[in-house]
């Protein structure tokens, strides 16, 4: 059943499946929508469970922030919307930037249990090249304005983070550019030894955006984690292994199928 509601100062789109009793929400990566995990929607269904998905602010048919947020708005969005639809101790299930966002909310709310899915939260290590790209960047930004007039300027710089950015950056439109750029770089590493809920990592091996490494890492720092990963399997691990996935989340949520 779709549905909207309106939180945080935004209109957000919802699908909603399900009567049971445990209330589970899926949050998909950046630039996707619902429909992109509604295989773990799927997944996490049955006659127990109550399963929310969200298209988060900025994509699919909710509505982009009036302003450029970081983690802690779009995590305060999703209190808001589990204060207003009366959840209480979700399953949280975050695909990528998703998985963010749950990381964040699992640190300091009840949840029943979390899964991770080729999630971000680990600042990624940057090398020579990127620092270069950026401080080139950020000098350009600077001078620019005063060579060429601020018209000309704007163009430039806009040109320039079309080249230098991800598909993802590119194809955003100029508020959620702002916002991709700032919820990057946020490390939860800190955030990571204060869930207490039992937490199933699920991660292709051959992820180049959240690496194998991330999941070990916080596989050491969430106390009760274990890590599930697939040979071969890429940053969309769970469309590439979609019977395994299936399987490995109904034996950890105990699913009656």
């Amino acid at each position: 059943m779709e549905k909207t509601i309106d939180i945080h100062g935004v209109r957000v789109r919802y699908d909603v499946a399900g009567s049971g009793d445990t209330p589970v929400i899926v949050l998909h990566g950046w630039g996707c929508t619902a429909q992109t995990v509604k295989v773990l929607s799927d997944a996490c269904s049955d006659s127990t469970t109550t399963v929310y998905t969200l298209d988060l602010p900025g994509f699919g048919g909710s509505q982009e922030p009036a302003e450029v947020w970081g983690i802690e708005d779009y995590t305060a969005m999703l209190e808001d919307f589990t204060k207003a639809l009366g959840i209480k101790r979700p399953v949280l299930v975050g695909h990528s930037f998703g998985g963010r966002m749950s990381i964040v909310f699992a640190s300091r709310n009840d949840t029943d249990r979390v899964i991770l899915v080729d999630a971000a939260g680990v600042k990624p290590h940057r090398t020579l090249k990127y620092y270069a790209k950026v401080y080139s960047f950020k000098t350009a930004k600077f001078l620019a304005p005063l060579l060429m007039g601020r018209r000309r300027a704007d163009a430039l710089i806009e040109r320039m983070r079309g080249r230098s950015g991800s598909s993802d950056y590119a194809s955003a439109t100029p508020k959620m550019r702002a916002i991709m750029s700032r919820v990057v770089n946020e490390d939860l590493c800190h955030l990571m030894p204060k869930i207490k809920a039992p937490t199933l990592l699920i991660w292709g091996e051959n992820d180049t955006a959240t690496p194998l490494s991330d999941a070990k890492k916080m596989e050491r720092l969430i106390p009760d984690a274990g890590l599930v990963s697939y040979p071969g399997a890429g940053h969309y691990s769970f469309l590439e292994r979609q019977a395994q996935t299936a399987a490995v989340i109904a034996s950890f949520l105990n699913l009656k199928r």
